[in-house]
């Protein structure tokens, strides 16, 4: 048998429970492109590896999030090393955020980073992220900023932007993008989902040029209780099945 004969699958060198995250992880990153949000391959998602160690998955550098499956992802541990043998390489600015996050945040699976348009432009007004609409409600009674110290090279930054996450889902990088977190992809998506439409609707009522109206504080107090009500927590699971077979219509190639 040949050399070529005997190389084993990345599905075969990993548990079933691994090769669940990277299959739900390869559908975020195809969702992401499906919705628009990618930014040619220069944003990132991750997910935390199941077990003891410290690894994490992020994308290959160089594909495309349309190109993405689950077994192009990259497994690599806290100090950027791969942790399984692969050819990509991986973007070493979503390395620095990603591991500044998962590193101190145990209780998150997720993290996903994207630069929109739309989450660009709020995140470079002064005032942030309105509370102008329902939606906009759910990322604001759990969201940090962070203020933008230039591409995110440098590991002295990790600190400044975990403490500026604190234990919060949303953070907006100023002059930079969005961010978000879950305790599993899911929620992560979902939670951008949010974000995202928050941040585009914003940018649509402020481009009409009329006075807008505010909700009031004690609405917004209530909002979390109001909404864990409706989405049986922060919705991920509700809309994940439906999600994944809208893809699977389109293109069921994420899942090699």
């Amino acid at each position: 048998m040949s050399t070529a004969e005997k190389t084993l699958s990345v599905r075969e060198q990993v548990s079933e429970e691994e090769w669940q995250v990277r299959v739900d992880l390869a559908a975020c990153y195809r969702l992401i492109a499906m919705y628009g949000w990618d930014d040619l391959v220069f944003t990132h998602i991750s997910a935390r590896v199941p077990g003891p160690d410290e690894h994490f998955l992020i994308n290959a550098y160089g594909l495309m999030f349309e190109e993405m499956t689950a077994s192009s992802l990259v497994k690599v541990d806290l100090a950027g090393e791969k942790v399984l043998d692969t050819p990509h390489a991986i973007n070493p600015a979503g390395f620095t955020i990603h591991s500044a996050v998962h590193e101190a945040r145990h209780d998150v699976v997720c993290v996903l980073h994207t630069h929109t348009r739309a989450g660009i432009a709020v995140s470079a007004q002064a005032n942030g992220l309105l509370p102008i609409s329902q939606i906009a409600l759910i990322p604001l009674v759990s969201l940090g900023y962070h203020d933008y110290e230039g591409i995110a090279l440098n590991d002295e930054e990790k600190p400044r932007l975990v403490a500026d996450l604190g234990s919060s889902n949303y953070l907006i990088l100023r002059n930079h993008g969005l961010l978000t977190t879950g305790t599993s992809i899911p929620d992560a998506f979902v939670a951008m989902y949010a974000l995202e439409t928050a941040c585009q609707a914003q940018i649509m009522a402020q481009s009409g040029g009329s006075e807008l109206t505010m909700v009031n504080q004690k609405i917004l107090d209530g909002i979390a209780a109001q909404s864990e009500a409706v989405t049986k927590g922060m919705g991920g699971m509700l809309a994940w099945p439906g999600l994944l077979r809208k893809l699977d219509r389109i293109d069921p190639s994420f899942r090699d």
